[in-house]
C-alpha cells in the first residue's frame, strides 16, 4: 500500500519521538495539545537533540521547529486514532511490539556486553597502522615469474628442483602450459595488487624479492611463483585514513568479542537443531522456486515471468 507523502519524515523518525501522554505531569511550557496530551518545550528539545546531525538540519530556525512540532502532533494524532481503532490489540501489532521488545534488549545487552569492553585507543589504531602499512601503501607493485603445471605432485617436483639450483627460468621455458610467459621465461612483468587472482596475488605480494614460493592453487592450475623485482608505492598518511581504520578496528575487536561472549553463553545453554526440518525448509524452497519458473505445457511461463 502506498503511503502519503507527508508522512515519510513522520516513519523514518517514529521510533525517535516518544510524545507527552495522557495524565504526565509537564515541567515546562507546551506546545501543542492533541485531546489530553500535551507536547512540552522539554519535549521537543529532547527529541530534537536525539536525532542524527543531518536530520536536525532539517529543523533550524523558528520555521523548522514549528515544522518538528507539526511532525510530533502527526504522530500524536495517529497515535491516538490508532489506540481508538484497537490497533494495540492486533495479533500482528503484538508479534511487532514483542519483536521490537526482544531486539532493544539485545541491544542494551550487547552494548553493556560487548561495547563498552570493545573500546579502541588511538594506540590500537596506530599499531594496527603500523602492522599494515604493505596494505596501506599506493601503487605497490611486484615483478614475478611463474610456472605453472596441472598438478600438484609435478608442481612439488619443480620446486625441488628448484631448490637444488634448477633454473626458473629454463623450467618455466620447458614445463610451464602458460605458453605466453613461458617463452620468457615466466616472466609476468610488474603488476599491482587486484590485477592477478587473489591466490596467486597473496602469495606474491607476501614474497621477498628473489625468494621463491607455492605450489599455489588457483582455477588455472598448480603455480611455483619467484618474485623478482619490487616498487614500493607511498604509504598513505595515518591522519588521511585514522577514521576508516578505527572504524575497521573497531569493527574487528568488537567481532571477536561477541563470538567469544557467543560461545561463552552457548555453555550455558542447551542448543539443539533439528536438522531434518531445516533441511525441509530448504527443499520447500527449492520445490517453490522450480515450479515457478517451469513452463506449462503450452511452453510457457507463468503470467508474470519473462
Amino acid at each position: 500500500m502506498k503511503r502519503f507523502q507527508f508522512l515519510a519524515i513522520l516513519v523514518s523518525l517514529a521510533l525517535l519521538f516518544s510524545c507527552a501522554k495522557k495524565g504526565e505531569q509537564k515541567s515546562s511550557a507546551y506546545v501543542a495539545k492533541v485531546g489530553s496530551a500535551t507536547i512540552t518545550q522539554d519535549d521537543v528539545n529532547r527529541e530534537i537533540k536525539g536525532l542524527p546531525d543531518q536530520i536536525q538540519k532539517m529543523f533550524v530556525g523558528p520555521e523548522g521547529t514549528e515544522r518538528f512540532v507539526d511532525e510530533l502532533v502527526k504522530k500524536e494524532i495517529l497515535y491516538q486514532e490508532a489506540k481508538k481503532k484497537g490497533i494495540e490489540n492486533n495479533p500482528d501489532f503484538q508479534k511487532k511490539v514483542e519483536e521490537f521488545r526482544k531486539l532493544t534488549m539485545i541491544s542494551l545487552l550487547l552494548e553493556k556486553e560487548i561495547e563498552d569492553k570493545a573500546k579502541v585507543t588511538e594506540k590500537d589504531v596506530k599499531d594496527y597502522y603500523e602492522s599494515h602499512k604493505a596494505d596501506m601503501t599506493t601503487n605497490n607493485q611486484i615483478k614475478a615469474s611463474h610456472i605453472l603445471v596441472k598438478s600438484e605432485e609435478e608442481a612439488r617436483k619443480i620446486l625441488e628442483q628448484l631448490k637444488k639450483g634448477g633454473d626458473f627460468a629454463k623450467i618455466a621455458k620447458e614445463k610451464s602450459v602458460d605458453t605466453a610467459s613461458a617463452k620468457n621465461g615466466g616472466d609476468l612483468g610488474f603488476f599491482s595488487r587486484g590485477q592477478m587472482v587473489p591466490e596467486f596475488e597473496k602469495v606474491a605480494f607476501s614474497l621477498k624479492e628473489g625468494e621463491i614460493g607455492g605450489p599455489v592453487k588457483t582455477q588455472f592450475g598448480y603455480h611455483i611463483i619467484k618474485v623478482t623485482a619490487k616498487k614500493e608505492g607511498k604509504v598513505v598518511e595515518f591522519d588521511k585514513i585514522k577514521d576508516i581504520l578505527t572504524q575497521k578496528v573497531t569493527a574487528e575487536k568488537q567481532k571477536t568479542a561477541f563470538d567469544s561472549y557467543i560461545e561463552g553463553l552457548k555453555k550455558s545453554y542447551n542448543v539443539q537443531k533439528n536438522k531434518e526440518a531445516i533441511a525441509a525448509i530448504s527443499q520447500a524452497k527449492e520445490t517453490t522456486n522450480t515450479s515457478a519458473e517451469k513452463p506449462d505445457v503450452a511452453g510457457t511461463k507463468p503470467e508474470g515471468q519473462k
